[in-house]
């Protein structure tokens, strides 16, 4: 584990999963090694499991425990989340909305960059499990959709 084996598979699934959602950047993290590509450039992160991997590990046994919703739409990055285009506008999607692939649920912010996270399959809104202008994780659940 003391060498980043670059994964150039996963790097081009990455890279072609930005393209297909129209999002600025995306993050992937496995066996403590981080790669976070960038629209316009790739930075890879490698972090070595020393304080990073323990503190990251009991996250996915919490969330675990409480279990994600089935059909949930996780973030693909770290940020804030927005429900809305703007301050006061009504919201993209609300609980019991018929939603087609790509049409946007919400809006993710991250580093002042707005991106629109789009559906991936069309559905009905179950549950809406973030709140307006909250900070979120890579992976955490966002919207149930089934």
């Amino acid at each position: 584990m003391s060498k980043l084996e670059v994964n150039e598979k996963v790097i081009r699934t990455l890279a072609g999963l930005l393209d297909e959602t129209d999002l600025s950047e995306i993050e992937y993290e496995a066996d403590g090694h981080r790669i976070r590509l960038v629209r316009g450039g790739t930075v890879v992160h490698a972090a070595a499991p020393a304080a990073v991997a323990p503190a990251a590990a009991p996250a996915p046994a919490a969330s675990d425990a409480g279990g994600v919703p089935a059909n949930a739409i996780t973030s693909p990055m770290v940020g804030t989340a927005y429900l809305s285009g703007e301050p006061g506008a009504p919201t993209f999607v609300k609980v019991g909305d018929s939603v087609t692939e790509g049409q946007t649920l919400l809006i993710l912010e991250a580093m002042k960059v707005m991106n629109p996270l789009p559906s991936p399959k069309s559905g009905v809104v179950k549950q809406i499990l973030v709140s307006d202008g909250q900070p979120i994780e890579f992976g955490e659940p966002l919207m149930v959709i089934e």
